[in-house]
C-alpha cells in the first residue's frame, strides 16, 4: 500500500462529519470517495470536502479501486452487510458502534475478517482518547492493583434523538445500545477485558420521547420524526466477569433525573479512578488517603481529539505501523454483552454465558 490511505466514507449523516474533519487534518489521508442513500447529501458532503466521487449505492463505491479503506457511518442494521462487502472487497474497515445489531451478525463480520485478512477497527472511541490512555498506563503499572468494580452513568434527562435511534428495526435498541456501549466498553476495556460470566438487565418503556416537552433544545436526527419510538427510555445492569469482577450501568434518553449525567468509575484493591466527568485518581500512601488531578489538556473526553486520535489510529494500523486498540473480537464481546442484557430484560431473569 502507497504512503496515503486512501478513504472512502459511507453514511453522511451528523457523525460522518467527525470522520470527516479527523481525516482531512490527516496529512497521509486521501478523501476519495463518499456515500448517501440521499444523494443531496452525499453532494454536499463531497463539496464540502473535495471529494472526487460520490455515490447512493455503497456497492459502487466499493468496486473504487482507488478506495483502501472506508469508514461505515451508517444505521446500525446495515453495519454488518457493509462491514463483510468492504472485506470482501478488499478495504481496511472502520466502523462506527456498535458493530451491528445481534450476535448472530457479530460472528458473521468476524468470519469475514478472518476470511479477507483485511483490518476492522471497531468504533469505540474512547479507548483513543487522552484520559483513557494515562488510566492504561496506571494499569498496567500495577499503581491501582485489581479493578473489582466498575460503575457507569449516561443520563439523559431528554435526549431521544428521534428518526433511526428511535426506530428498532435499525438501530437495535435504544440507549443501551447507542451510548450504554460507550461507558459498557470503556469500563470493560479497562478492567482487562474480563470474560463475562453473566448479565442482568431491566429496560422501561414509561415515557417515551417526551416530544410534548417545550423550551429545551436537544439533538434531533435528520430523519426526526416524533410519531416513531420503539426504543426503550432506559435501561441498567449488572454484569458479572468470570474473575469475580462487575459493572453496575444505567442509561437512559428520557427519564425524569435533576441534570444529565456522565461519571466513569473504576475501583481496585490498590486504588481506584474517575475517567468522567473529569479524571481524577484515587490512592493511598504513608497511611494517607489522596486523590490525585493529573496535569493535561482534557480531564473529560473531548468529542474532537478523540475522534482525531482514533482515526490517527486507524491510519497507522492501515499503513501496518500499529494494531487497532478495538478489534473485531472485542465488537463481537460487546454484542453479547448488549444483546444478553436485552434479552435478560425481556425474560425477567438473569442471564448465563
Amino acid at each position: 500500500m502507497s504512503k496515503v490511505v486512501r478513504i472512502g466514507v459511507v453514511g453522511a449523516g451528523s457523525i460522518s462529519e467527525s470522520h470527516l474533519n479527523a481525516y482531512k487534518n490527516n496529512k497521509e489521508v486521501e478523501l476519495v470517495a463518499i456515500c448517501d442513500l440521499n444523494e443531496d447529501r452525499a453532494k454536499a458532503k463531497a463539496e464540502k470536502f473535495g471529494i472526487p466521487n460520490y455515490y447512493t449505492d455503497y456497492h459502487e463505491l466499493l468496486a473504487n479501486p482507488d478506495v483502501d479503506a472506508i469508514s461505515i457511518c451508517t444505521w446500525n442494521n446495515s453495519h454488518a452487510p457493509i462491514s463483510i462487502a468492504a472485506l470482501e472487497a478488499g478495504k481496511n474497515v472502520l466502523c462506527e458502534k456498535p458493530l451491528c445489531k445481534t450476535v448472530a451478525e457479530a460472528y458473521e463480520v468476524e468470519q469475514a475478517v478472518r476470511k479477507s485478512g483485511k483490518l476492522l477497527q471497531v468504533g469505540f472511541v474512547r479507548r483513543y482518547a487522552s484520559n483513557t490512555r494515562i488510566v492504561k498506563q496506571f494499569l498496567e503499572n500495577g499503581d491501582l492493583g485489581e479493578i473489582y468494580y466498575a460503575k457507569a452513568s449516561c443520563i439523559r434527562k431528554l435526549g431521544n434523538p428521534g428518526g433511526w435511534f428511535s426506530d428498532v428495526e435499525r438501530s437495535g435498541g435504544g440507549p443501551l445500545i447507542d451510548v450504554g456501549v460507550h461507558v459498557i466498553d470503556l469500563c470493560w476495556y479497562l478492567m482487562g477485558r474480563p470474560k463475562v460470566k453473566s448479565v442482568s438487565g431491566n429496560t422501561y418503556n414509561k415515557l417515551g420521547n417526551r416530544s410534548n416537552v417545550q423550551n429545551l433544545n436537544y439533538y434531533k436526527a435528520a430523519d426526526y420524526n416524533a410519531e416513531i419510538n420503539t426504543v426503550e427510555d432506559m435501561a441498567n445492569a449488572v454484569i458479572r466477569f468470570e474473575n469475580g469482577a462487575s459493572i453496575l450501568v444505567d442509561v437512559s434518553f428520557t427519564l425524569h433525573a435533576k441534570k444529565d449525567e456522565l461519571t466513569v468509575k473504576l475501583y481496585g484493591d490498590k486504588g481506584g479512578v474517575e475517567l468522567e466527568p473529569e479524571l481524577a485518581i484515587v490512592t493511598e500512601k504513608y497511611d494517607t488517603i489522596l486523590n490525585v488531578t493529573p496535569q493535561i489538556n482534557n480531564l473529560s473526553f473531548d468529542f474532537v481529539v478523540g475522534f482525531q486520535d482514533e482515526i490517527n489510529h486507524f491510519v497507522d494500523a492501515c499503513l501496518g505501523r500499529k494494531e487497532t486498540l478495538s478489534p473485531v473480537e472485542d465488537g463481537v464481546e460487546m454484542m453479547k454483552i448488549l444483546c444478553g442484557i436485552y434479552e435478560s430484560a425481556a425474560l425477567g431473569k438473569e442471564i448465563q454465558f
